[in-house]
């Protein structure tokens, strides 16, 4: 209907600007040469979105490890060790980005302690011996860390292990680490067992806390946000590189951290990751926008695919647009507590009619990393739990011709339905003239 695809009105705005609509004006300037401030529209104040909401509390924290404690009793296990990245943030709050990766291992350690009837985890940091002073301003999240030193000439992961309680117990690895780590440990510890961590351990990752559910819906409404603020700004002839630039400026001024947008005009964006060719946006095109971005190292990922105002958009194109919207809502409405990662995949696909065009998974989780498990995927056979979020983002890609992709984050609440991370700020596009 013509009332669904209208493009819509611009309000000028009378309040004063805040600093992180300035920025955000200051560089939309730079990038596209205007010469005043004035010449632009004001979007709309994102700059204070998520300001009233905190990192994780060091009560949560010392929840996750002693869950993992509890857990690894259970299993019978010794330890669960990690390298700097995305678990170690989640149990320990540091990540690479706090410690960068090299040839010298520097682990986080838990280890199962029993006090009384309870189950307490114990925090270790496994450090080369030289830069045990600066391992020791890492933002560990427990009041009683043990430092291991380990020295140049030494085995580290003989020091990692000389710390364990049950002997030669099991081993538990978080997935990401690197295989000569592995190794290093299998080696240390040759009448014991290490290996990848089990869906026990990795499900205590997996399903969100309230706490993480409310960083996630504000890291990705705030990057909404930041798109319908510049699809705003937007004017046929403006090239891929000059969007990304504003959209990166905009997710910034939201807030998030180490934003920004794949971008992809026309015939581009039938490349589902393709890196564009700094195409000018043509009255014919469809923009395609996928942005990320971090809050307190939550992350967002969401795709509009949007026309401009007096855009001449094929008819066909329209249509494929509006049909991948409708797979969206189909995968949506499919996903609940209960139901296997596959089936949400398989609804999406039979709303195509198993197009050809739609050539990749349907989704995949997101939390502290912006892709990881579980995943929704034809041959995931991953059950969906309360506290389970996931990407929602079907698309059809004609090479050549067009490529349409629409992405919003989902979550399973305690009711056991999917409820969009983006709701607060509407959720799902409308048309491509409405993001």
């Amino acid at each position: 209907m013509e009332k669904d695809i209208a493009p819509p009105r611009f309000v000028k705005a009378t309040k004063p600007l805040k600093l992180g609509t300035l920025l955000f004006l200051a560089s939309l300037a730079l990038y596209t040469g205007y010469s005043e401030l004035s010449a632009a529209r004001a979007p709309p104040s994102i700059t204070q979105h998520c300001a009233h909401l905190d990192p994780i509390a060091a009560t949560e924290f010392q929840a996750r490890q002693d869950a993992l404690a509890k857990q690894l009793a259970e299993l019978n296990a010794s330890a669960y060790i990690a390298e700097p990245g995305a678990s170690s943030q989640f149990y320990g709050n540091f990540s690479s980005s706090d410690w960068r990766l090299s040839e010298r291992p520097l682990l986080l350690v838990i280890t199962p302690e029993r006090i009384g009837q309870n189950v307490k985890a114990k925090i270790s940091i496994l450090t080369p011996a030289f830069e045990a002073d600066r391992s020791k301003t890492l933002p560990v999240a427990s009041k009683n860390v043990t430092f291991i030193e380990w020295a140049e000439e030494a085995s580290p992961y003989t020091h990692a292990l000389s710390i364990l309680s049950i002997s030669p117990g099991t081993v538990f690895v978080d997935g990401q680490t690197r295989t000569f780590i592995v190794d290093g440990l299998r080696e240390a510890h040759p009448r014991g067992t290490v290996s990848s961590a089990p869906y026990e351990i990795k499900r205590l990752r997996e399903r969100k806390s309230p706490a993480e559910l409310e960083l996630l819906k504000c890291a990705n409404e705030a990057a909404l946000l930041s798109i319908r603020a510049v699809h705003k700004q937007l004017q046929f002839g403006i090239r891929e590189s000059t969007a990304s630039a504003m959209l990166s400026a905009a997710l910034a001024s939201a807030g998030l951290k180490n934003g920004g947008c794949l971008t992809l005009f026309g015939p581009n964006a039938a490349l589902p990751h393709g890196s564009g060719t700094d195409r000018a946006l043509r009255k014919n095109d469809f923009a395609l926008f996928d942005c990320t971005g971090s809050l307190h190292g939550y992350q967002s990922d969401v795709t509009r695919t949007v026309a401009l105002p007096g855009s001449k958009i094929p008819a066909e194109h329209l249509h494929i647009w509006h049909s991948v919207h409708a797979a969206q809502d189909v995968a949506i409405r499919t996903a609940r507590e209960g139901v296997v990662a596959a089936e949400v995949d398989k609804a999406a696909r039979l709303s195509l009619q198993n197009s050809t065009y739609f050539t990749h998974r349907l989704g995949h989780g997101i939390g502290l990393e912006v892709h990881e498990d579980p995943y929704l995927n034809g041959g995931s056979k991953a059950v969906l739990e309360i506290g389970h979020a996931f990407s929602d983002e079907p698309g059809i890609y004609i090479l050549g011709k067009v490529g349409i992709r629409l992405e919003d984050c989902f979550y399973i609440h305690q009711n056991g339905s999917a409820v969009f991370l983006t709701g607060g700020v509407g959720g799902q596009a409308r048309s491509p003239w409405n993001p």
